[in-house]
């Protein structure tokens, strides 16, 4: 009966004017406290979802999510191309051919990876065509032996659109009058793209057939296929459920953890560690509720035990005290909540308004990635209501425990 009469209570010492002003200052701060650290870890954690969901474009975009391939050219890859795709996990499957090369320019040599590719098969979506700043895949016709590099490559090579570049595969020597020497070829480039990756440094596409030919591969010289998945994180799945296929039983699977895993895995970590974090700033703000809270007890002393002699139970009091803590944490939640997700949607706007460039003065043009969740905002919000009630237990406990003779007594 008590339960109506023990949350009116509270909300009206919440409301108190008369408290002392040491009180006050510490129920300011714990409020401040706890709207500052959801604030903080609302948008941290939604930056660091845009960092996360950007690698995984940037690098699962382009790096294959599950890679099948044979040490003899695959003659009927198109059958086998079809097959793979009829999977309903699997959203692409493309041919390729790869080895290890250098390109060589007027005044550079760099060591790369050369991947043939057949643009019909990738222009549909591929993330590379998507980044083009010069050219296109398109481009890329056999016989006209054209290539596209990275930007991070083209300008340390010092080249652009239309000049000549030399395609050299040390792995594969040719016998001439002046002994063995690599295979190799000029190329012209025919296309810049730009990832923001080390891929830009490290990667050149040419046609499927010109790499074939380098290779002294007959036909389409295709030895390799990747897929690409719905969701990249299924791939250990997706491997052990072709490996039964009798059509693939003479090929070897490799999946994208094996080169990229230790990455994501330490991106999570930190992920994890910025949440605990500023999970820890919220609890150390929410339990100055505890200081506060003690205070009012100690000086509530006489009112506590006014309210039991009239009938007030221990119970009634508990739940007066956890009412007044609560209030104090709802208010900071809410507010926090609130600004969070208006700092977060804001963000780029505030940092530019401020002239403040998180990035670096070479990523001027670039704004920070932001993905706002409204699963994680509802698990910060709850989570910061739990810290509250939790650090209202021990003043509420205290305050019920008071004997209304002793205190009475004293008055």
């Amino acid at each position: 009966m008590f339960q109506p009469v023990s949350l009116f209570i509270g909300l009206r010492y919440s409301r108190s004017q008369n408290r002392s002003g040491f009180v006050s200052f510490i129920t300011f701060f714990s409020i401040a406290g706890i709207l500052l650290g959801v604030t903080a870890l609302i948008t941290v954690v939604s930056v660091m979802n845009g960092f996360e969901g950007q690698l995984k474009e940037r690098i699962l975009g382009l790096v294959p999510h599950t890679v099948i391939s044979s040490e003899q050219p695959i003659d009927n890859w198109r059958q086998v191309a079809e097959t793979l795709q009829s999977d309903p996990l699997i959203s692409k499957a493309t041919p390729y051919v790869e080895s290890e090369s250098l390109v060589q320019s007027a005044t550079q040599l760099s060591g790369v990876l050369m991947q043939g590719i057949f643009p019909e098969y990738e222009l549909s979506d591929s993330i590379i065509e998507k980044h083009m700043q010069f050219g296109s895949l398109s481009a890329l016709i056999p016989g006209d032996y054209k290539m596209v590099m990275g930007a991070s490559l083209a300008r340390s090579l010092g080249v652009s659109i239309g000049d000549k570049v030399r395609l050299l595969l040390p792995t594969k020597t040719i016998f001439t009058p002046m002994g063995r020497v690599p295979v190799q070829r000029t190329f012209t480039v025919a296309g810049v793209f730009y990832l923001g990756s080390q891929v830009d440094n490290q990667m050149v596409l040419v046609h499927g057939k010109d790499a074939a030919r380098l290779l002294r591969r007959s036909g389409e010289g295709v030895n390799n296929i990747r897929l690409y998945l719905n969701d990249a994180f299924t791939a250990k799945d997706v491997v052990a459920q072709l490996q039964t296929q009798p059509l693939l039983q003479n090929f070897e699977f490799s999946t994208w953890d094996k080169t990229q895993g230790n990455l994501f895995a330490a991106v999570k970590v930190e992920k994890n560690m910025m949440w605990l974090m500023l999970s820890l700033i919220i609890a150390v703000a929410a339990f100055n509720i505890v200081s506060a809270l003690v205070m009012v007890v100690i000086d509530k002393q006489g009112e506590i035990g006014i309210l039991q002699t009239l009938g007030m139970s221990p119970t009634g009091v508990l739940k007066i005290f956890m009412t007044q803590g609560m209030v104090n944490g709802i208010w900071g939640t809410i507010l926090g909540s609130i600004a969070g997700v208006l700092v977060t949607l804001n963000l780029n706007s505030i940092l530019s308004l401020f002239g403040v460039n998180i990035l670096g003065s070479g990523f001027i043009m670039q704004k920070l990635p932001v993905e706002l969740r409204v699963e994680q905002v509802l698990v910060i919000l709850i989570s910061a209501l739990l810290m509250s009630f939790l650090a209202t237990l021990y003043p509420a406990y205290r305050a019920s425990k008071t004997q209304p003779a002793e205190v009475l007594r004293n008055e």
